[in-house]
């Protein structure tokens, strides 16, 4: 089989999978991009009638929202600060569900890989910060690919559920960083002050990932997060591997057919979010935290999920869906302090989010299925 241009004239007929040129179907890209979108707004919307049942002023709301995001030079940066973990965890998602394979175990990636993060510094403190800082983000994202890679390789090999074996995995996950934090990993400064804080120390200055902009947390991880995003894309559209995995995602049983390793491709997406969501965790430590404690997820394995659907799992649409979901984390607080509402109603409005778009993405794909069939039946009486 000749991967990457036209078949030859005698198995062309023969092959499941198209190896012509890719066309760009306009109509499908307004689809993809306009779906997600709509079931923000209809979220959106079904919040204001929570927010009149509350006697709150859904105008005044949303005002405050956009105000925390993007009012001032703080709120920008912390929008953009939420947006990095998003944007690394969805680009991993992106790989994943192109593979036609379902990672729920970001949380899990995300603590391992800022576990990593932590003890690597540590034990390397004296070196530079030029080679330390590279050094630990590549860490971060190896821990993070190792423990993608078991739920992967339990894919291929015995055909375990992935959803299962991932949420499994982060709760493995979340109970080591507990043990660590109480016992190895645990501040030797707290011990010593018998404040027993569930926390590490702190990680060398030389390891703490430069700020942008001067008195904010915006730090040079974004910067990491846009560039992955983009080899993220690249990767799937442009090389061979990255359309072996979409092949997969696509049809299983032709890529098969054409000779594709199936369980091969299943395992290298789960261990490539993995390494994406490992590398969240190792930039989350060394950007913000600057240590290893408990709450360092905030829930970003999930989000970054939502996120993956929003931007029609494509990475570079996944870059203003983070951005806009940075915008929903970071407003949403100022919401709730300027309306004087529940925080319940905030984690409820991002909830709907999550089930609008989600559905938006199951009603593009049936969409685009019988497209397609009714674009095959179309050809068949055409040539008969």
């Amino acid at each position: 089989m000749v991967r990457g241009g036209e078949l030859p004239p005698d198995k062309e007929s023969a092959s499941p999978i198209s190896f012509r040129r890719p066309t760009f179907d306009w109509s499908k890209i307004v689809l993809n991009v306009a779906l997600p979108f709509a079931g923000v707004a209809v979220a959106l919307a079904l919040g204001a009638v929570m927010l009149l049942l509350l006697g709150a002023k859904p105008v005044a709301a949303f005002a405050a929202i956009v105000n925390g995001a993007f009012g001032s030079t703080f709120g920008l940066t912390q929008t953009l600060v939420k947006a990095t973990p998003l944007l690394l965890v969805g680009a991993g998602i992106c790989i994943a569900f192109r593979a036609n394979v379902i990672n729920i175990g970001g949380e899990g990636q995300i603590i391992v890989g800022a576990l990593a993060a932590t003890w690597f510094p540590l034990s390397f403190a004296s070196a530079p910060g030029w080679l330390l800082i590279p050094s630990t983000l590549i860490v971060g994202f190896i821990a993070g690919a190792m423990w993608g890679f078991v739920p992967g390789i339990l894919k291929a090999r015995l055909h375990v559920n992935e959803i299962l074996s991932t949420i499994m995995m982060n709760a493995i996950a979340q109970q080591f960083m507990n043990y660590l934090l109480q016992g190895p990993l645990m501040d030797p400064a707290a011990v010593a002050q018998g404040t027993f804080l569930a926390q590490s120390a702190q990680l060398p200055h030389q390891v703490w990932l430069p700020r942008l902009v001067p008195r904010t947390l915006l730090h040079a991880g974004v910067i990491v997060a846009v560039v992955m995003a983009v080899l993220v894309y690249f990767f799937l559209w442009r090389t061979t591997i990255g359309y072996d995995i979409r092949a997969v995602g696509l049809n299983p049983e032709a890529a098969r057919y054409s000779g594709i390793r199936v369980p091969y491709y299943q395992a290298l997406s789960l261990t490539l979010a993995g390494g994406f969501s490992g590398l969240a965790g190792a930039i989350e430590v060394m950007g913000v935290q600057h240590r290893l404690m408990d709450g360092l997820t905030s829930g970003y394995g999930f989000t970054g999920i939502v996120a993956a659907l929003l931007g029609g799992l494509h990475p570079l649409g996944l870059i203003p869906a983070s951005v806009l979901f940075g915008a929903l984390l970071v407003g949403a607080d100022k919401m709730q302090r300027a309306v004087q509402v529940p925080s319940s109603l905030v984690m409820a409005l991002l909830g709907l989010i999550v089930l609008f778009v989600s559905s938006a993405s199951i009603w593009s794909r049936r969409w685009s299925a019988r497209r397609k069939i009714a674009e095959q039946r179309g050809r068949k009486e055409a040539e008969s």
